[in-house]
């Protein structure tokens, strides 16, 4: 079990400096991921730590030991590297290019003997490519040649393994095999695994901490909650994005959201407050926003997901502590917004005493000849949780003051183009 340290190094193509003070740590059984746009620097690190190019400052380091002073076999006994680009050049057999990945452990005129094959043959059947095994290397797929080159490299029995877009050309159940197989080899056999991977999502699986890169620099580093943040993904992609916890995996996943389309001036002018709650507003909230709408949204609750999506996407919204009804002040915020709205929409909620008084908002806007509309994706009668179904009756009134009933989303948005040409 060995210990990788990277301590503030800073690396060059020539005159143009690619790292600055990059340092990280990287323990036996750790599963570190390296993120960030393309040309951030993520290759380059790798290469760095891989012995390809010499860091300018700063030094990496084996159990404290200079990794540019050990001995190379050495190193290729401790490090297996898979980098973006693995052509083998000879046609050779799967178990040949296999049987490479124990060159590190033979003496020089050595062959290998039955325990080399023995260990080569395991490294296939791990990565689901013994079948290929007498096949020529070139007459694989992109997807099963990566496989077969990810088996070299456990076959060399590292201690730290370096992978540099280990899933393109990988199929999904390809990537999550390889990524099950690799946690597994943390978890079991403490090998230390450095990958850069451009899915976020999967980095947030499968990964213990990360690293974001942003222009060569180290941006964020730590656990993968420290790291996947709406604020951290901004400042590195440059989009806005919604940041939930898989309720299976329990590790944070990103929904990357488009930017902001460019509006016609109707649209910009064209103001819409959402009554929604429970997420039932958060995909209208999304397309409305990207067609450059003035959108205003409550009442809320600080818990709800679409007043999480209203703070993300920087939308006007009136709310409540969770678990209150709505309060007095929050009900006259509400009403004050409608009245210098262009149109009110009201989304298929649930409907508890609490929060009751948002019917009663959207009364009062299509009393005074507001355009409102009501989202019936979910028939009112199965969402309303009131004694004697207040909501029910609230929405029949609701309908007689002109309200709109429309269908989904899209019969919606049809009739808000239809109702914005007009204006």
């Amino acid at each position: 079990m060995v210990t990788l340290n990277v301590n503030g190094i800073d690396c060059r193509y020539g005159s143009v400096k690619i790292l600055a003070n990059v340092s990280l740590e990287v323990t036996p059984g750790c599963f570190l991921g390296i993120l960030g746009p393309n040309g951030s620097g993520k290759t380059t690190l790798l290469k760095s730590i891989s012995r390809v190019l010499k860091p300018h400052g700063g030094s990496i380091l084996i159990d404290k030991e200079d990794i540019y002073k050990l001995k190379p076999k050495y190193v290729a006994k401790t490090m297996a590297v898979v980098s973006q680009h693995n052509d083998v050049g000879f046609n050779f057999s799967a178990m040949d290019v296999v049987l490479m990945g124990r060159n590190p452990h033979l003496g020089n005129f050595q062959m290998e003997n039955t325990k080399d094959i023995e260990i080569a043959k395991n490294a296939m059947k791990l990565t689901n490519t013994w079948k290929f095994a007498d096949r020529p290397i070139n007459e694989l797929s992109g997807g099963e040649a990566q496989r077969v080159i990810i088996a070299r490299a456990l076959a060399q029995e590292p201690k730290i393994l370096l992978l540099d877009e280990p899933m393109s050309h990988l199929d999904i159940i390809n990537q999550i095999e390889l990524l099950d197989l690799i946690k597994k080899l943390c978890q079991e056999n403490s090998l230390s695994v450095i990958a850069v991977i451009h899915d976020l999502n999967m980095a947030s699986r499968y990964c213990d901490k990360l690293l974001l890169l942003k222009a060569g620099i180290v941006s964020a580093i730590g656990t993968v909650e420290q790291v996947i943040t709406t604020d951290n993904i901004q400042n590195v992609f440059g989009i806005n994005s919604i940041v939930r916890k898989n309720p299976l995996t329990n590790s944070p996943y990103i929904i990357p959201l488009s930017p902001k389309k460019t509006s016609k001036e109707k649209e910009k002018n064209h103001s819409i407050h959402i009554i929604c709650g429970a997420g039932t507003g958060t995909p209208l909230l999304k397309t409305l926003h990207d067609e450059g709408y003035n959108i205003s949204a409550g009442v809320l609750n600080n818990a709800d997901t679409d007043f999480e999506t209203c703070e993300i996407l920087k939308i006007l919204s009136i709310s409540d502590p969770p678990f209150s009804a709505i309060t007095d002040k929050a009900h006259k915020a509400n009403l004050t917004i409608i009245k210098n709205t262009n149109t009110v929409i009201l989304t298929a909620v649930p409907f508890g005493i609490g929060n009751i008084k948002n019917i009663e908002t959207a009364i009062e806007a299509a009393k005074n000849g507001t355009p409102t509309y009501i989202i019936e994706e979910t028939p009112v009668e199965t969402r309303d949780f009131t004694n004697e179904k207040i909501a029910t009756k609230l929405i029949q009134q609701l309908k007689k003051h002109g309200a709109i009933p429309v269908k989904n989303q899209t019969e919606l948005l049809s009739n808000l183009k239809n109702q914005t040409l007009k204006n």
